[in-house]
């Protein structure tokens, strides 16, 4: 069939382009300054979202590092390396790390190096649902409603399992 024998090809269009094209869910083209401004919300967003794990990730390492030491420093049975201590003990069941909020806040409150640990390892853990957190606002930011809802949900879900994994 050729287009003049196909009615449609002929077919005068009910719409101009641009308004078919909106019509369609498709933009229209960015202006060069449009697409700059686009291109430093991006970047700004990726700046904060490094940011966050970055600073997450060295404080919970600096934060592990100083109960590390302190509990080396309260318990100086833990330094020698070929002393009489076994270092089996530091990873039993039996050893006392705190394993609640209060008992981590006593800890904590009484500088032992255990609860300081404990700390840190809950900051590293914090961090990717800070991060979550901070995309939930990085699309609010560009104006992404959709994907802040998603990541908003996505949160809610992180944030939900860990009261229940408590429970």
């Amino acid at each position: 069939m050729t287009d003049s024998q196909d009615p449609s090809a002929n077919a005068p269009s009910s719409a101009s382009p641009p308004e078919a094209m909106q019509r369609s869910g498709h933009r229209k083209p960015l202006s060069p300054e449009e697409l700059l401004a686009m291109e430093a919300k991006i970047r700004n967003v990726e700046i904060a979202i490094s940011l966050v794990l970055r600073i997450g990730v060295i404080l919970s390492v600096g934060v592990i590092t100083a109960g590390l030491v302190l509990m080396f420093v309260h318990h100086s049975s833990y330094t020698p390396i070929n002393g009489g201590y076994s270092y089996h003990n530091l990873t039993s069941p039996a050893t006392l790390f705190p394993h609640s909020f209060s008992s981590l806040g006593r800890s904590i409150a009484h500088a032992r190096g255990q609860g300081i640990i404990v700390l840190g390892v809950l900051i590293l853990i914090l961090t990717p649902v800070l991060r979550v957190a901070v995309g939930v606002l990085s699309f609010l930011y560009e104006k992404d409603t959709p994907m802040a809802l998603i990541t908003l949900y996505v949160l809610v879900v992180l944030i939900g399992s860990f009261f229940l994994a408590g429970a």
